[in-house]
């Protein structure tokens, strides 16, 4: 198995009203990719409960059954849709850790 966390910095721009439904719509986006990309077992994206230590405003962590997997995940068009269409409109930073679980 392979785990894909993501971490993202919201547009510092966006009010926090702006904040809040754009972290909303990718939690939607991202999170019914599940049944809809080949070998994405979970996925979950956390936007709440951030504690003031926290210097990220999303996490995404998702577990894929093979590397293999994850890179189909990459390029699948119902994940490109999300990520063009709401993920990177939003966001200014993004941090990736994957490893082999």
């Amino acid at each position: 198995m392979v785990k894909h966390i993501i971490l993202w910095k919201l547009r510092s721009e966006l009010s926090e009203v702006e904040k809040r439904e754009a972290a909303v719509a990718i939690k939607r986006g991202l999170e019914g990719l599940k049944g809809q990309v080949p070998g994405l077992l979970d996925i979950h994206v956390q936007i709440d409960g951030r504690l003031e230590t926290s210097n990220a405003d999303i996490m995404l962590d998702s577990t894929l059954d093979s590397f293999e997997s994850l890179k189909g995940y990459a390029v699948h068009p119902a994940h490109v849709s999300v990520a063009n269409g709401i993920v990177r409109p939003n966001t200014e930073l993004r941090t990736c850790l994957d490893y082999e679980a």
